[in-house]
């Protein structure tokens, strides 16, 4: 009987380690982790993620729990907001399962010091009521991956604890244009080649970006009756997204609209925006400060750089050009 193919796109995802695409030395770790659990007979070594979102964390738990034939228990760390919540966590676990913790540092310290000290320990206390007695509840052994883009918020004594520190960078274009062929082959639908590369270009060297303009892309296609996604599919996509040729959706580029004056503070910026200043400085600065468009001076004020007045004067080209269309 023939492997029934995925219909959505979160289902085109590989469930095999040695089948993900980039982030090979997190590849690295945990193949020779899993070889070693699967010889020892023991669960998969604990382990931190560590990167920015949208690369391939969750993907990995799934992948682990599928490899060692487990179940998975997945939580975001903002629902742990106190001991019973830990503690329903950690006593479904059976053993050679995983437990995943998405989004990690937002684990209040005192439940990362529980959790740290259930790990030590092998067992969590329940307390028995007014008497101030406890019961001590072994707890199974099971592999624990935290997820997070900002290790720092975790404690120490916790990200000690973790065997495998797994580090998570940005793809490259020739990755994403891999991953999101794969994906297309899985998934069974048809493209031009061409299209592929050129939304790998816009997925910021993000996975859930890139497969998120691919299904737009075949939204597009198939509203029109089409089958093959094509370039035209492939435009039509980005003009709904209102993203431009890097990647850039209307409130970065209204961000370098306003540097194309000089340069400016932040709390400026973010009032012109409309925005909180901290949602501008950790969201929307973000990609442009990578991408080389944006950087600080010495006083902190923004500036374009020459790359970003290129794009600017490139983007106002290419706007004038569709008005004269």
């Amino acid at each position: 009987m023939s492997e029934e193919r995925p219909t959505e796109i979160r289902d085109a995802a590989p469930t095999s380690i040695r089948h993900m695409i980039g982030q090979q030395s997190v590849v690295e770790q945990v193949a020779v982790a899993l070889d070693a659990a699967f010889t020892d007979g023991t669960p998969m070594d604990s382990a931190l993620m560590v990167g920015p979102p949208g690369c391939g964390k969750t993907l990995l738990a799934h992948i682990v729990a599928k490899e060692m034939a487990s179940d998975l228990h997945e939580v975001l760390g903002q629902t742990l907001k106190g001991p019973a919540e830990l503690n329903a966590l950690l006593l479904q676990a059976k053993d050679r399962d995983v437990v995943f913790v998405d989004e990690a540092h937002e684990v209040p310290r005192p439940i990362q010091t529980a959790l740290y000290l259930a790990l030590d320990q092998s067992r969590i206390l329940l307390s028995n009521g007014k008497d101030g007695s406890s019961t001590a509840i072994p707890l199974a052994s099971f592999t624990l991956l935290l997820a997070t883009t900002d290790e720092y918020g975790l404690l120490q004594p916790l990200r000690d604890r973790m065997k495998l520190n797994l580090r998570y960078g940005f793809y490259s274009s020739n990755e994403l244009t891999e991953l999101l062929l794969r994906a297309t082959q899985r998934l069974g639908w048809k493209l031009d080649v061409d299209v592929v590369p050129m939304i790998a270009m816009r997925s910021r060297g993000t996975p859930r970006l890139g497969l998120r303009l691919l299904q737009s892309c075949r939204r597009v296609c198939r509203s029109e009756g089409e089958e093959t996604i094509t370039v035209r599919h492939f435009d039509r996509a980005c003009d709904l997204e209102q993203i431009d040729d890097l990647g850039l959706d209307t409130t970065e580029r209204q961000y370098l609209e306003i540097l194309a004056d000089g340069a400016f503070r932040l709390n400026v910026i973010a009032s012109v925006l409309g925005l909180p200043a901290r949602t501008v400085s950790s969201v929307t600065e973000s990609f442009l400060i990578r991408s080389g468009l944006i950087v600080k001076d010495d006083q902190s004020r923004r500036m374009l750089t020459a790359k970003g007045r290129e794009h600017l004067l490139k983007s106002s080209v290419a706007t004038l050009g569709e008005k004269h269309d």
